[in-house]
């Protein structure tokens, strides 16, 4: 893999949104509300004409940005498996708030669901030339996630075992 860049889209961007970890055995088992930040590493082995991993502009990043917005500002998230998931839907129902059921609402999954969602698009709008390395979800400035993309986690496996196997004596 030869050329990384990474977006960051922070906190200040305003993804506030409300959620609970459910089986916290901790405050964090109540409602509770983010600000939520993402931090995006996109790979490619070729640049693109412009000498550009990925478009941050509507090429590339706008939906990306679009789906954020729509997914996390001014919502509430909702574990797909929280046992009080049915009261929530109700909140939806009455028209008190913008639900979005997620797999999960630890930061870990959040990172996780994001790259499911993400990936895709940014495989189809440069046609496979890139693809996203890693998601970082950030509660706050001091609390983070990462997941890795599986494949790119191989990649560099691989490379490292390469290195190795070409350099022992």
């Amino acid at each position: 893999m030869a050329h990384l860049s990474t977006k960051t889209y922070g906190a200040e961007r305003g993804l506030s949104c409300a959620l609970r970890q459910w089986a916290a055995d901790s405050h964090c088992n109540l409602i509770h509300g983010y600000s939520l930040g993402f931090k995006f590493t996109f790979a490619a082995e070729q640049l693109d004409h412009r000498g550009w991993v990925i478009d941050f502009g509507k090429g590339g990043f706008g939906p990306i940005r679009d789906w954020l917005h729509q997914t996390f500002d001014h919502t509430v998230l909702v574990a797909e498996d929280d046992p009080a998931r049915p009261e929530f839907l109700r909140l939806r129902d009455l028209g008190l708030a913008e639900v979005r059921i997620v797999p999960g609402t630890s930061c870990e999954r959040v990172a996780e669901y994001v790259f499911s969602v993400t990936h895709p698009m940014i495989v189809a709008a440069t046609k496979g030339r890139c693809w996203i390395l890693a998601v970082e979800c950030f509660e706050h400035g001091a609390n983070s996630a990462i997941y890795e993309n599986p494949q790119g986690v191989i990649g560099k496996v691989s490379a490292d075992v390469l290195h190795a196997l070409m350099h022992a004596t």
